[in-house]
């Protein structure tokens, strides 16, 4: 058997582990990266990117009917059409560059990457099957990066895009765009691609368990987006199970409230209800790593309970966003390379790609009194923005939390068309510790949807000057 030795093993190639591979290389430190797909994980490949290629499609097609009913822009287009054979091949397009890209980075870095599925032996060694040659890699520093799987119902299995049940990664190569879509679970994921494939002409009933959409951020955020699904025409069913789907009724649901059970017809179901670790299927019970639950337990290092075994991102639980798993990656790396490093972030901000968007960062007012803390609050709502108003999206607002004794700020939240992109500001204020006058007296360009950050801060200090 071929063999390979290294000090650092990188098994996964998505956002966390190529950051991880690439910032070791930089570092000097010999690495070899592990995947048996695709470079770029979920993410690149059949998450984050794509997913976000098919909302864009979405919305411009929407945009375009829109201007062929009559549009007050006095634009006017006939007849709009979407081939959605060719979306798929332009969002594919945007994923072989990116992944392309990754590559690239990871041989300028020095990075040798094996494509091939990898099966631990030990906390050292790992068996990478690569072209039908096995290949052991033997290591000094082991990294578990393996991401992590959408969940599937028991009543329902995957059948891949041409079958009538979807996973998200279906979801993003329809092999037709259905007349009917069931999607069930209101979460992020499935109200994101629920509401794309509502701008695209299909007609979306969504099922949810909770009595509510977005069950994880707080009500005042969701009401815009519960509004904007009710406008466009989607149908709720909350409160409600699914029991199951067949091809003649479609899916079966059950009102738990009222104890009554019906079907949804439907072409094909989305089910979004979430994702779990991937933690089976390359030999990870043999470490017998301390566990929390489904995922594997880590310190504030990204340490894991055996002795130069590491592990970031998806499979060590929640939050599962990609850009933890690259700022974890980017720790570890350095900290083999000797750097004095830790994983403590003040926040992660989250991001959910509904229209209108929604935008958490640090603690929410409720969650910052629950903690004990005395604090203030206050928000600014687009309808009083200029620039929101240019771009016929006055839906929402900003809101910030701040401890009153000292004004230092604890949170910010966001509702709003486009409001993804205030996420970095709010980060960066969170991590510097700034106080309600650093923001509030920090000028702004005008007009921009950002001077709805500032006057949120402002507001809570008393001294709004547009409200």
């Amino acid at each position: 058997m071929k063999e390979l030795t290294t000090k650092l093993l990188v098994i996964g190639g998505g956002p966390g582990g190529y950051v991880a591979a690439i910032r070791a290389g930089q570092l000097g430190i010999p690495t070899v990266l592990a995947e048996g797909v695709q470079l770029g994980g979920t993410c690149l490949n059949i998450g984050c990117i794509p997913s976000k290629a098919l909302i864009h499609a979405a919305e411009q097609f929407e945009t375009a009917r829109h201007q062929a009913a009559g549009s007050q822009l006095g634009i006017r287009v006939a007849d709009p059409q979407i081939d959605i054979a060719q979306t798929v091949r332009w969002k594919d397009g945007i994923v072989t560059r990116l992944t392309g890209g990754v590559g690239a980075l990871l041989r300028k870095a020095g990075v040798k990457v094996l494509k091939g599925w990898a099966q631990i032996e030990d906390g050292k060694t790992a068996i990478v099957q690569v072209d039908g040659e096995a290949v052991r890699v033997r290591c000094e520093h082991l990294l578990l990066a393996t991401g992590s799987e959408p969940v599937e119902l028991p009543s329902m299995p995957f059948g891949g895009p041409g079958g009538p049940i979807w996973s998200s990664t279906d979801a993003l190569s329809p092999d037709i765009l259905p007349k009917r879509l069931v999607v069930v679970g209101a979460g992020y994921i499935g109200l994101e691609l629920g509401m794309a494939y509502r701008k695209l002409g299909v007609d979306v009933t969504v099922v949810e368990a909770a009595q509510r959409v977005l069950p994880g951020y707080d009500e005042e955020l969701t009401q815009p987006v519960l509004d904007a699904l009710q406008k466009s025409g989607i149908v709720l069913h909350l409160g409600c199970s699914v029991q199951g789907w067949d091809a003649e009724h479609g899916v079966h649901v059950r009102s738990d409230e009222r104890a009554e059970e019906f079907a949804l017809p439907a072409e094909r179901v989305l089910v979004a209800v979430g994702r779990r670790p991937r933690t089976a299927g390359f030999g990870l019970e043999s470490l017998q790593l301390t566990m929390a639950g489904r995922h594997v337990a880590i310190d504030g290092h990204c340490r894991t309970s055996m002795r130069n075994v590491w592990a970031i991102g998806d499979v060590t639980g929640e939050p599962m966003l990609a850009h933890r798993a690259m700022a974890q990656g980017e720790c570890v790396a350095e900290q083999i390379a000797g750097k004095n490093r830790s994983f403590a972030p003040v926040a992660i901000p989250a991001v959910c790609f509904t229209d209108p968007e929604v935008v958490v960062a640090g603690k929410t007012p409720g969650e910052a009194r629950a903690a004990g803390i005395d604090c203030i609050d206050a928000a600014f709502p687009f309808a009083a923005n200029g620039r929101a108003m240019t771009l016929e999206a006055t839906g929402g607002f900003v809101r910030v939390v701040a401890r009153k004794s000292d004004h230092v700020i604890l949170g910010w939240q966001a509702v709003g068309r486009g409001v993804s992109e205030l996420a970095a500001a709010f980060g960066q204020s969170l991590e510097l510790g700034a106080r309600l006058e650093d923001v509030g007296h920090t000028i702004h360009a005008h007009p921009t949807l950002g001077e709805a950050v500032q006057e949120a801060a402002l507001r809570a200090l008393g001294q709004a000057l547009h409200i």
